[in-house]
């Protein structure tokens, strides 16, 4: 049933997208301006996000201490790891690690990576404090009422009560781009047409870095970042060896890039419809290196790719 492509938080490429997601029921704060012209929310730091502790490598999934209950009646955002990057701006598609913590128990809700459109209206508020007019390379701690977050309706799936704060420890990173793949990479058999393909994985430990290898290059349409593209594919674990999910043998998948795992994602942007790739993706673009925090959470994934069409989301009525 396409498991991977699913909105079932929180093991799905679609899950952390989905978490973040608001509609139009949210949208950005009220507005300043910085002195290099982009429009920037205004939220400042406060005695709450100054006073939760954050531990544990940037990119990986951290942990933070603070003192229970906590209960906040505005947004703050701290930066507590200033990076040295280029400074965000509205309309970037941001790659960010985002932890989410219950304000009352202190407990981690999730740690996912995400990709975030900053200043997009359809994201809630307090994860667009997270990314908003920070230099990538940056860590911000944002504590968040509410009102800025799942409201009286809690969010069940993840251990939000309703009415409950929320401390989002973000870290903002570097555009995501894989290298070229060119050493251990799998065996791929296609087989007749309509067959599902065999990937032989290499008897080797899992490559630490993303990468990826063009099997054949099409000569269609670029994809362009938040394209709906409709493809085959087919996952797995490099840590197991097995498929955990894939599309052949059924339908063509269709989404936009920036609504799956950053991994998957990005090896699409750039390509063009009828390339067939292969990616493989370590666990901090894919479903995080926790891998207590998803079924797929600490593995790296490999992803046979078959991109049949592309077109920009708006066409789709999206």
């Amino acid at each position: 049933m396409n498991r991977a492509l699913r909105r079932a938080a929180p093991v799905a490429l679609f899950s952390a997208a989905a978490l973040v997601l608001a509609g139009c029921a949210a949208g950005p704060g009220p507005e300043t301006t910085t002195p290099a012209g982009a429009d920037c929310m205004d939220v400042s730091s406060g005695s709450l996000s100054d006073g939760v502790q954050v531990e544990g490598d940037f990119g990986t999934a951290p942990t933070a201490t603070f003192t229970t209950p906590l209960e906040a009646d505005e947004l703050e955002r701290t930066v507590v790891i200033e990076g040295d990057g280029e400074v965000t701006q509205a309309g970037d598609d941001v790659n960010a690690i985002v932890s989410a913590f219950s304000g009352t128990t202190g407990q981690q809700a999730f740690s996912q990576p995400a990709t975030i459109k900053a200043g997009d209206d359809s994201v809630f508020e307090a994860f667009l404090a997270g990314i908003d007019c920070v230099p990538t390379g940056s860590r911000t701690v944002t504590v968040a009422p509410a009102s800025t977050l799942y409201g009286d309706q809690g969010n069940e799936t993840i251990g939000i009560a309703p009415n409950e704060t929320v401390v989002i420890v973000v870290d903002v990173q570097e555009p995501l781009k894989p290298a070229e793949w060119t050493e251990d990479v799998p065996e791929v058999e296609f087989g007749a047409e309509g067959d599902v393909p065999t990937v032989t994985l290499p008897d080797t430990a899992p490559p630490a870095e993303y990468q990826l290898k063009v099997l054949e290059e099409g000569d269609g349409a670029e994809v362009q970042s938040g394209d709906n593209v409709t493809l085959h594919y087919q996952g797995t674990s490099w840590d197991t060896g097995e498929v955990f999910d894939q599309s052949y043998g059924g339908d063509p998948a269709q989404f936009t890039t920036d609504a799956v795992i950053q991994g998957f994602g990005a090896a699409l942007v750039g390509q063009k419809v009828g390339t067939k790739l292969i990616v493989s993706i370590p666990p901090q673009y894919g479903y995080g290196t926790d891998p207590n925090a998803a079924e797929l959470g600490g593995q790296t994934l490999v992803f046979l790719v078959e991109i049949i069409d592309t077109a920009p989301a708006t066409e789709q009525g999206q």
